[in-house]
């Protein structure tokens, strides 16, 4: 299995597209995680069937939260999805979340492209109000018959408060691999080489024409 944070990059979040990889689908009370020492997934536990997932649950790629995992996303779909594809998603917003005294926010996404319901979600103000109680709900209390009151949904946000928190979760990741840093450094260098090398062709190409006029 490839691993997920090595093949693919958090996506262009600033024009609103993540990446995301799949862990848990839609319906299933298997707690699903991506087990990042090993590269691949694990069954952490089986919640209770009444509390099965509200919606697909999975991570953002080269992130980490202040949680210490990557950072969740809830991709809402019409189907569920499976565990280990990955996806192109747009932004809708954040679900700020506390799960035992730390900060766990979940991203809120739809598929970039999902043509069974002519991509009608492209707003957070359009979901459905009920599947965000059903989301509310769950998260509020999915943990009730083993650590009561452990967890608390403290509000859903827009996706200027989403792009900040992914962006905040990128420079986390960022900071525990600095190769990662120093390989951006050395593409944004050959970027700038390669541009000066364009402008100078330009110039080269206008002065000739100037010589030979």
């Amino acid at each position: 299995m490839a691993d997920f944070n090595k093949v693919l990059t958090p996506g262009d979040y600033e024009n609103g597209e993540l990446n995301v990889v799949i862990e848990i689908p839609t319906g299933s009370n298997h707690k699903i995680e991506w087990d990042r020492e090993h590269a691949c997934f694990m069954l952490d536990r089986v919640e209770p069937i009444a509390f099965a997932k509200p919606c697909n649950y999975g991570f953002i790629p080269q992130t980490i939260d202040e949680d210490g995992d990557e950072l969740d996303v809830l991709v809402i779909t019409d189907q569920p999805l499976t565990t280990g594809i990955w996806l192109k998603t747009r932004i809708l917003g954040v679900m700020k979340f506390v799960d035992g005294g730390e900060v766990d926010d979940k991203i809120i996404a739809v598929p970039e492209d999902d043509r069974n319901n002519g991509d009608k979600y492209q707003t957070f103000e359009d979901l459905p109000k009920q599947l965000i109680e059903q989301i509310r709900f769950h998260f509020n209390h999915y943990k009730d018959l083993k650590k009561p009151g452990s967890t608390e949904v403290k509000e859903f946000a827009d996706v200027k408060t989403a792009k900040k928190v992914i962006a905040d979760s990128i420079e986390r990741y960022k900071e525990a691999h600095p190769e990662l840093k120093a390989k951006e450094d050395l593409k944004d260098i050959a970027e700038d080489a390669k541009s000066a090398l364009k402008n100078a062709a330009k110039e080269a190409k206008k002065a000739w024409k100037n010589v030979t006029k």
